[in-house]
């Protein structure tokens, strides 16, 4: 039996990562705590918010792989919460823009912080210079083969 190569080893482990199952885990502890309206299902929302910036339901739904539909559910759980708000898009006053409040942004930046304490916590036990060089060639990695290229 020949020896697997580094993108079937990668491949097999993105599909372990991506997993909704192992999503869900993550995505319950790094809202733990942190309201009723927050949740697994609501995760989703307002990190694409947090990094895409203000959008309709239907490009934030794109963007993140859920319905417009469901996308709105989620936004009206958050906006209940004060975390988001809806505004006029601009372009088209008939349509609206999810938008973060303070609130919201604030939240985001915990979920951030406890997700980059989970990760230093999985690495503490490696060697500081293996860690580094893991997150640098991750972050190679999602540059080059998993973010969308400008034409």
């Amino acid at each position: 039996m020949s020896e697997s190569t580094a993108g079937e080893r990668i491949a097999e482990d993105f599909g372990d990562i991506v997993r909704r199952e192992s999503r869900a885990v993550v995505y319950g502890e790094l809202t733990a705590g942190l309201g009723p309206a927050l949740d697994e299902a609501t995760y989703p929302v307002l990190s694409g918010l947090a990094r895409g910036g203000p959008r309709s339901a239907a490009r934030l739904g794109h963007d993140i792989g859920l319905d417009r539909s469901v996308v709105s559910r989620h936004a009206d759980r958050l906006q209940g919460a004060g975390l988001l708000r809806r505004e006029p898009d601009p372009a088209d006053r008939r349509a609206s823009l999810l938008v973060l409040t303070e609130e919201g942004e604030r939240v985001v930046a915990r979920m951030r912080a406890r997700l980059a304490e989970r990760f230093d916590a999985y690495l503490a036990h490696w060697p500081a210079a293996e860690a580094e060089a893991f997150a640098r060639a991750l972050h190679r990695f999602t540059q080059e083969a998993l973010l969308p290229r400008e034409s």
